[in-house]
């Protein structure tokens, strides 16, 4: 069903992904928008290795939202800031690439939950994520992306 890296000999193994996945804090999720038009947007996650899901939040209303309603499908697309290698003048970086479904969460201790886990990949100030809960939780939207095909590779710029 999923595509095979045309360049297999630059894939990276299930486990470097995932490490990647919780490594990175920012990917592109990339949904079916309006009349079809793809539609990628920046977004943070937290990856949850028992569940193996990815978790995002954000606003109730939007494109986004409306986008995921209509259409469960997404991908979502993980990169580092990269390196050199060898003292070469191109910069290296590794990729990661999820498939899967999403499921919007309606339990609000679980979102509760995520946001605190989602809100330590950036802070441990413990004041500013209990008020950030306190004043913006109503409002957040929580879902999931489960991961029905990751695949990663090793690319050189040059």
């Amino acid at each position: 069903m999923f595509r095979k890296l045309l360049r297999s000999r630059q894939a990276l193994s299930r486990e470097e992904c995932l490490q990647i996945l919780k490594k990175e804090k920012r990917g592109v999720l990339s949904v079916l928008g309006d009349d079809g038009y793809p539609y990628g947007m920046p977004i943070n996650h937290y990856y949850d290795e028992e569940e193996n899901k990815l978790y995002f939040h954000g606003g109730k209303r939007g494109h986004k939202i409306d986008a995921l309603k209509a259409h469960d499908k997404a991908s979502y697309c993980v990169y580092g800031d990269g390196f050199i290698e060898n003292d070469n003048w191109y910069l290296c970086f590794k990729s990661v690439i999820v498939f899967g479904r999403v499921e919007f969460i309606e339990d609000k201790e679980k979102i509760a939950g995520l946001c605190r886990k989602l809100s330590y990949r950036f802070t441990q100030d413990e004041s500013y994520i209990e008020n950030e809960l306190k004043n913006s939780l109503a409002g957040t939207l929580m879902f999931s992306l489960s991961i029905e095909d990751i695949q990663g590779k090793y690319v050189t710029e040059k």
